[in-house]
């Protein structure tokens, strides 16, 4: 490693730790690692999930690291199955995973997967090649291949069937965003429906290798879509891409960080402080994080609290109810 990228490491780890003292107490029943479940590489779960463990491993003293997986559908069956003990989970998808309608496992009710904390909103937005011509939702054409991310994530469970409610007829692809993103470079697909926290890396490095189009919903479009699903309408701010000339309308599904209910109390407790004192360390992670702050935690109405999380929001003001904690 040359020396200036030593001293950059140096800085980052330094720029995210929090004084061992604020983290005091009996430790004798927490794992001696842990693994969080995010999902495909160029996506921000990915990102987000593994700044979040180095951010954790790095104050709190326990190894720990991020896990490539299929998404939120994916994180749910691994986090209730107890084979990992954090996953970053999409609430729509954990609402389907609790009724026992996973794709993953139909009739099993992962009922042992419980909240944490608020991550951010996921928007649903399509990017084209801006020399397809294609403009608008309309305008994609009959038979259009369509990269919808990794099989069983997110956008994988809800873009095809809001694509079909518009009326959309296309060719269903799958892979990673990285993946994907390279197809649609090299005219292999034609179109990627996005379902990840803004900025999305893939998008990001899309538009600085190609020129492309990010389409928004039109307001008929938007009604359509929050009628049939559970998502609400999301505005993409122009900042956000330099290739948006104004905002851009799209929806959007929130995130939350979830774990095994059975991960010890006190272990739990910490990581929630942590992270929900910390607001500018996890935005030096990931820009997304600016919507991860304690007053989120209400839109949460699907998974119960973990105790040592609902302890940490109780504690500061932000009340969750006994019968929604497990």
């Amino acid at each position: 490693m040359n020396s200036s990228l030593r001293h950059l490491c140096v800085a980052l780890t330094a720029s995210l730790l929090i004084p061992a003292s604020a983290f005091a107490g009996d430790r004798s029943d927490w794992p001696d690692n842990f693994t969080v479940g995010t999902a495909s590489q160029g996506g921000t779960y990915f990102a987000y999930g593994s700044g979040w463990a180095h951010f954790v491993a790095e104050n709190l003293g326990v190894s720990g690291g991020a896990e490539v997986t299929g998404g939120p559908v994916q994180n749910m069956a691994l986090v209730h199955a107890g084979e990992l003990g954090f996953g970053l989970v999409t609430l729509g998808p954990a609402r389907e995973a609790i009724a026992g309608e996973s794709p993953l496992a139909p009739g099993v009710k992962m009922d042992n997967v419980c909240a944490m904390f608020p991550m951010y909103q996921t928007p649903f937005s399509i990017t084209v090649l801006a020399d397809s011509g294609i403009k608008s939702i309309s305008d994609i054409p009959d038979g259009a291949r369509i990269g919808f991310g990794p099989a069983g994530s997110t956008s994988d469970s809800y873009f095809p069937r809001m694509m079909e409610t518009l009326g959309v007829k296309f060719k269903r692809r799958n892979g990673s965003w990285s993946d994907l993103g390279g197809q649609l470079q090299d005219g292999l697909i034609d179109v990627v429906a996005f379902a990840a926290g803004i900025p999305i890396p893939a998008v990001s490095q899309l538009e600085v290798q190609s020129s492309i189009n990010i389409l928004e919903f039109n307001p008929d479009e938007l009604k359509k879509v929050v009628d049939a699903f559970p998502v609400a309408p999301f505005t993409i701010p122009q900042s956000t891409y330099r290739s948006l000339s104004a905002d851009s309308q799209a929806v959007s599904m929130w995130n939350f960080a979830a774990t095994n209910c059975d991960m010890p109390e006190s272990f739990v407790y910490e990581i929630t402080k942590l992270t929900m004192e910390n607001n500018d360390k996890m935005v030096s992670i990931h820009k997304a994080a600016r919507s991860t702050v304690p007053e989120n935690y209400d839109k949460n109405t699907v998974l119960p609290w973990h105790p040592g999380a609902a302890r940490w929001f109780n504690e500061n003001g932000y009340t969750i109810d006994a019968n929604m904690i497990k």
